[in-house]
């Protein structure tokens, strides 16, 4: 699978909304009522990337995950990693 174009990650990123390009990754934090919350999401996520065999890169700061793809064996961005993001915003419920 090939990484994208700096102009294709872009266009792409319209049709995600709150995603944003750092670097060779697309990240996007979400915010939740609480900490017990936050770990739900987690592990929803948890579930949907192991059924795509796609794992983000997560930080967990109380009610703040910040989740970020990228396909570290093609070096970039691919269509794996918008496919995850949108499972990732299904499970936040967006």
């Amino acid at each position: 699978m090939a990484t994208l174009t700096t102009d294709e990650v872009d266009a792409r990123l319209g049709e995600h909304g709150g995603w944003a390009r750092r670097g060779d990754e697309i990240s996007k934090q979400y915010r939740f009522d609480d900490f017990r919350r936050a770990m739900a999401f987690v592990n929803r996520v948890a579930d949907e990337a192991n059924a795509l065999d796609h794992h983000p890169d997560i930080t967990i700061q109380y009610n703040r995950v910040t989740m970020m793809l990228s396909t570290h064996s093609e070096g970039g961005v691919t269509e794996k990693d918008f496919a995850l993001a949108t499972k990732i915003d299904a499970a936040a419920g967006q």
